[in-house]
């Protein structure tokens, strides 16, 4: 299997004698629709931050898309972030005064791009969720769920290869929630890996394949 995400035996700690994650080891092929599963003190932000390249482990390797993190500079680390990572979470981060395809737009600004190629990509990603009636609509003129969905729009707009869920539904009614979970399920079905961190063992349940942390450990 080819993975996208490798974890070797990567450990976190903090001042204080905080320590975040324990010995994980942990592998995640491309095309998978992962569940990273666990209560509140658990590990999982600190897993998010560490595979979303946001922090360096204490120990041991993380590797991105055949990267080892830790032999990478600041700049070509955040190069791999913006082409090879989307990243959506429980607050939806828009901009209030802009339209929902400014919105998108943006998250495109360090990939590069001229600014009508990243305005095509963000009306595209944004038909792809669903919202392809709502391109000039603010924020404050959507409901909690299409929010969502500009947020996940932003995320996949340039095409990466794995796309980071944190909470995803955790602001959003069960409805709507149903909803963003089932479009996760469209874009994994299209080629996206996607992890999804959450606490809801509800949402977990019904992904192929759920990581149980516990006390910075993997129990299952």
């Amino acid at each position: 299997m080819n993975a996208v995400v490798e974890l070797d035996r990567v450990s976190k700690a903090y001042p204080g004698g905080v320590t975040a994650l324990r010995d994980v080891s942990l592998t995640i092929g491309y095309g998978e629709l992962v569940g990273i599963v666990g209560p509140s003190g658990s590990g999982k932000s600190t897993m998010l931050h560490l595979i979303g390249t946001l922090d360096r482990p204490s120990a041991g390797t993380v590797r991105i898309d055949g990267h080892d993190v830790a032999t990478l500079s600041d700049r070509r680390l955040s190069a791999l972030r913006a082409r090879r990572l989307g990243f959506v979470f429980q607050q939806f981060h828009l901009a209030p005064g802009q339209s929902a395809v400014d919105n998108v737009a943006d998250g495109l600004l360090y990939a590069g791009l001229p600014v009508g190629e990243r305005a095509r990509l963000a009306e595209d990603a944004l038909v792809r969720v669903g919202l392809g009636m709502r391109l000039d609509h603010r924020p404050h003129q959507l409901s909690g769920g299409e929010r969502q969905r500009v947020a996940i729009a932003r995320a996949v707009a340039g095409a990466p290869p794995l796309l980071l869920a944190d909470e995803p539904t955790g602001n959003l009614d069960s409805v709507s929630g149903a909803g963003v979970m089932a479009l996760l399920r469209d874009l994994h079905r299209t080629g996206t890996t996607v992890l999804v961190i959450t606490h809801d063992r509800e949402i977990a349940a019904g992904l192929p394949r759920q990581v149980h942390l516990r006390d910075g450990e993997v129990v299952r």
